[in-house]
C-alpha cells in the first residue's frame, strides 16, 4: 500500500478544516459548501476513507503517530505487518485407470 507523503496530508487536512470554519460560519454560501465538499473529497481519497470526517481523523491519527499506526490500523492486525510467503498450490492429476 502506498501511503501519501506526511507534507500533503498536513496541506489537505489544513485547507478541510479552513473550508470547514468557513462553512460553519456562512452554511448558505453555495460556493463555500462545495469547497468544503470538494475538500472533503480529497481528504477521503488521500487516506482511503469513505466519509470525510472519519478522513480527517485518520488524517490527525497519520500525522500524530507516523505510518506504521496508519497501516496496523488499515490491516486490522497489531504493528509489525509481517507477510506471510505461501506455497504454491498443486493440483493432483487426474488418474488414467483403466487405460
Amino acid at each position: 500500500m502506498l501511503l501519501p507523503a506526511e507534507a500533503e496530508v498536513a496541506r489537505h487536512l489544513r485547507r478541510y478544516r479552513a473550508w470547514e470554519r468557513m462553512m460553519l460560519a456562512a452554511p448558505t454560501d453555495r460556493t463555500v459548501r462545495a469547497s468544503f465538499e470538494d475538500s472533503g473529497y480529497t481528504l477521503c481519497v488521500l487516506m482511503g476513507k469513505r466519509c470525510a470526517r472519519e478522513a480527517a481523523d485518520a488524517a490527525d491519527r497519520y500525522l500524530r503517530h507516523g505510518p506504521a499506526e496508519f497501516l496496523s490500523e488499515q490491516s486490522g492486525r497489531p504493528y509489525p505487518v509481517r507477510r506471510v510467503r505461501r506455497t504454491p498450490v498443486t493440483t493432483a492429476r487426474p488418474t488414467t485407470a483403466g487405460r
